[in-house]
Formats: structure tokens, sequence, C-alpha cells
């Protein structure tokens, strides 16, 4: 089977499957990179190829990346071929790494610097809400239900609906936003925002604010953190946030520096 037939073929599988268009990107591109790479027809690649590419092309990548690459291959080769390749392949170790979280100061720091309102909306809901960058750039204007005050994310990772509460700070400049009768409630010049494009407003914006490591995934992370420093329910910030699994939520339990200056020292009550 020669390589494009076999990346069509994939790509039919991902999307009966009904994976994200960014899971279906990645997943085409780890198999035509190795393809490319060993350059044999996919059929004849086999596990030492693939362990050969890991070493020579993903060794200095972190886990995670390793990780994402032989899901991508053994799903190809587990649905086109009904083989796994990777099967001996032993999977690194996930890394811990805190998520990057802002103050409530640096937050207010950062929605300063944007130079649009438009730009300032968008990035103000985000963090209101802990929305992902790729459910703001597919929120539409029908989401919207202004008198309950709540919104409907649809289809977002995993294939999950949530509901969110539209900020009461944020109502009114929402509404007039929703008036322009577009299909999504945020739009650029040609249709629908890319999530590149909202990628570099924010990080844009974070360099005029002095701010660094900021993306959009980071307002996602502050809201949480925020969140908990407020003492809300964890279990309750899991189904805001859309998590399926709690221990996906709790790494914030380990974040909140507010909740750490809390701490009194046990020499203090001696």
């Amino acid at each position: 089977m020669q390589k494009e037939e076999f990346l069509k073929k994939t790509e039919v599988e991902l999307k009966i499957s009904k994976n994200s268009e960014y899971t279906v990107r990645n997943y085409i591109k780890a198999n035509q990179l190795l393809i490319d790479s060993i350059q044999k027809t996919p059929d004849q690649i086999t596990e030492q190829d693939v362990k050969n590419y890991i070493a020579e092309n993903l060794s200095d990548k972190a886990a995670m990346s390793i990780i994402l690459f032989l899901s991508a291959i053994k799903y190809a080769y587990s649905n086109i071929f009904q083989k796994d390749i990777t099967t001996t392949i032993k999977r690194p170790k996930k890394e811990k790494h805190l998520p990057t979280t802002l103050s409530k100061d640096e937050i207010k720091k950062l929605l300063s610097e944007f130079k649009t309102e438009k730009s300032k909306l968008m990035v103000s809901l985000m963090y209101a809400c802990g929305f992902r960058v790729s459910e703001l750039v597919n929120l539409k204007t029908s989401n919207l239900n202004f008198q309950e005050k709540i919104g409907h994310i649809r289809q977002a990772k995993g294939n999950k609906d949530r509901i969110f509460n539209i900020p009461e700070f944020l109502i009114e400049d929402l509404q007039e936003q929703a008036s322009k009768n577009q299909k999504y409630l945020f739009q650029g010049k040609s249709g629908k925002l890319s999530t590149r494009n909202l990628q570099k407003i924010v990080s844009s914006a974070a360099t005029r604010a002095g701010l660094k490591g900021v993306h959009c995934h980071t307002l996602r992370h502050s809201f949480a953190t925020h969140l908990l420093e407020n003492s809300v329910d964890i279990r309750k910030i899991q189904e805001l946030l859309g998590h399926a699994d709690l221990s996906t939520t709790q790494i914030y339990t380990h974040v909140s520096t507010e909740e750490l200056k809390k701490i009194k020292s046990p020499i203090d009550t001696l």
C-alpha cells in the first residue's frame, strides 16, 4: 500500500471515530513523518523502524511527544493493517509539570494590554469561563442564552457538552457582540477565527505586559486556580473545566500560591 492511500484511509478512520481536527491533523502528520523518514511503504515498516525513528528524531523531546507519536502510529496500523507495530516499545513516563498560572493582578495587567475591545472581550471570556482556545473559536452565537445567563460548549475535548455561566461583568459586551448576527460569536475578517490567531493575540499582549510564558491555556489554568483559592469545591471546578477524571483537576491543588501563604509555620504556634 502506498503512502497516500494509507494516510487517506487513516484520516477516514479518524473522522468516523469523531476525533477532533487537532487529533486528525497530528496523527496524520506523525505517520507521514515516519514513512518519509524510513522511506518504505507503510506495510513494510517494522517495529525496529519505529524505534530507530524515535531514537533519531524524538529522543530530545518531552515524554508526552513520544507517547502521542506512538499513539498515532498504533491507531493507524491497528485500523488499517490490524496489527500494532508499537506493542513492545516501552512508553516513557510522563513528566509532571505544574501548570503556569497568573495572579489576579497579572490577569488585570494582561487585560489592559489588548489593542482592541474585541480582543480584550475574547480573552476576558476565556479567563472568566476557563475555556480552551478551541472552545472559544467554536463558540456559536446560538450557544448563548442571555435570559438564563448560561451558555453551552458543544462537543468539546472528548466529544463532551457542558454549560458555563455567562459572567455578569461581561454580559452587556457579549450581548452587543452577539447582536452582529454572526454564526460564531467571534469571527475574523475571512470568517471563523483561528486558534493560531488568538494565540498570537495573547502572546503579544503578554509581551507588552512583561509577562513570560503566557499562552491561551495559561488563562484556563489561572481560572481553575483562582476558583480553588476562593474555596470552590474541586468537583464543581471539574465540571466547569469539562474534565472527565477528577485526577486531572487535582493538579490545581498543588498550584495555589495564595493557599500556601495561609499555612503558618509550626514555630508560630509554640
